[in-house]
């Protein structure tokens, strides 16, 4: 799992959590417990370690730099940093665990920009005044067999003062699972928008469409002896909103699918063996790939991008 850095107080009362954290949203994607749970996700049995990780984490971790009017990062213009996978300079609160089954949590990122009074002293610099403030919770119930969790988080990646934009990405999603024992399943339905706010809405235009990213993801792990047999299919979908003129070609949306299949042989309750092997589908102009280097877009663009991984991890 990524790393992060924070310092925290607990007791009683909760936890109080302070510095560069995982944002809530990013929890239901990925692995809650490494040592306990053979690396399995919350929601996904690939959590989002190698290239089983769903296309619901892999999508939404590139949406934040995704059409912001910030400055430019070839092929998109964008902050390059959505806080999807988190956020720095924040404050968090977890609820204490022995609300019988509930749990949840919030968190504040400040975007640790100047703040200047009067605003005409700000610099006409993009990105100078709001980019990287994050906000978001998630709060579920954990029962035996069943865990649930809903969370959201908004981000805001790009700012322009003079030009009165503020761009945000807003995450929603949704996961389950249920322990049946010979077999566990998983779910998680996810929607994030990536929107423009304008000071004065642009008069004929209207401004520039939001773009909606829909996922969602179905998968199951079954234990065979000392291992683990996983597998998982996720989708996403791109919505530009474009207004479709008449007699005018409809775009086909964007949209593409990943299927996973791995099997984990524990050696020891330290020690264990894996391997995965991941599909992913592209259709209508999406270039979603497993992981590596993204694929080089152009006249050309890939369609499908295949993947392995196999090692040995210990847990110290």
């Amino acid at each position: 799992m990524k790393s992060a850095s924070a310092v925290s107080l607990s007791g009683g009362f909760g936890e109080v959590r302070l510095g560069r954290d995982y944002t809530p949203t990013f929890w239901n994607d990925t692995v809650f417990d490494p040592f306990g749970t053979n690396g399995v996700g919350v929601f996904d049995p690939f959590g989002t370690n190698g290239v089983g990780s769903n296309l619901i984490n892999t999508a939404n971790d590139a949406f934040g730099s995704f059409l912001t009017p910030a400055a430019s990062t070839a092929p998109f213009t964008n902050v390059g940093n959505s806080n999807y996978v988190r956020a720095s300079n924040t404050i968090g609160y977890f609820l204490p665990p022995n609300l019988g089954g509930f749990y949840g949590q919030v968190q504040y990122g400040f975007s640790e920009k100047t703040k200047y009074d009067n605003g005409t002293f700000t610099p006409n610099v993009a990105n100078n005044s709001r980019a990287g403030r994050y906000v978001g919770g998630r709060f579920g119930y954990a029962n035996g067999p069943l865990d649930v969790a809903v969370a959201y988080g908004s981000s805001t990646i790009g700012d322009q003062f003079y030009v009165g934009t503020t761009t945000k990405v807003n995450t929603l999603n949704l996961g389950a699972s249920y322990d049946f024992g010979p077999v566990k399943l998983f779910g998680e339905v996810s929607r994030a928008k990536n929107k423009v706010d304008y000071e004065v809405t642009p008069l004929f235009t209207g401004g520039r469409p939001d773009v909606d990213l829909t996922g969602y993801l179905l998968g199951v792990t079954v234990p065979v002896g000392a291992g683990l047999i996983r597998a998982s299919y996720s989708r996403v979908k791109y919505d530009f909103n474009e207004v479709q003129l008449p007699f005018e070609p409809a775009t086909a949306d964007p949209k593409a699918s990943k299927l996973a299949l791995g099997y984990v042989h524990n050696l020891s309750k330290r020690t264990a063996l894996y391997a995965t092997v991941a599909r992913v589908s592209n259709k209508n102009g999406s270039a979603l790939t497993v992981g590596g280097p993204a694929f080089v877009t152009g006249a050309f663009t890939p369609k499908n991008s295949t993947g392995y991984d196999f090692g040995i991890r210990h847990a110290f």
